[in-house]
């Protein structure tokens, strides 16, 4: 049995306000995304069905030209496909699921995630 412990993983650091630490299996990806107030993940889409678990403070969701604000408890279900983009109303840590694996990001094609857009 593989146990990961979030204080024993790496923070990549994708922009000065975004931080990310993933573990991958054979069938999802789990992602703890720390968010610094202001930050922004441009909007962009994804075949992965994608479940954001906001464990700490708030953030607001644009999917599919809905908006919602998402606060520490609360998820929020980005269905695959669909175009969608966050911003952290206040610091902020979300655990995303996503399935399949994110391949794209052990590939290391997630350019959109890099990009300076934080707020």
């Amino acid at each position: 049995m593989e146990v990961h412990r979030w204080q024993d993983e790496p923070v990549e650091e994708l922009t000065p306000s975004i931080g990310r630490q993933v573990v991958h299996t054979d069938r999802l990806t789990v992602a703890r995304i720390l968010l610094r107030r202001g930050a922004v993940v441009p909007e962009h889409a994804h075949e992965h069905e994608q479940v954001a678990n906001v464990l700490e403070g708030r953030v607001r969701f644009r999917i599919g030209g809905q908006e919602r604000v998402v606060s520490a408890t609360e998820s929020v279900v980005v269905p695959s496909g669909v175009p969608h983009s966050v911003e952290a109303l206040a610091d902020a840590v979300v655990l995303d699921v996503f399935a399949p694996p994110r391949d794209d990001w052990i590939r290391g094609d997630d350019a959109y995630l890099r990009a300076p857009r934080d707020g």
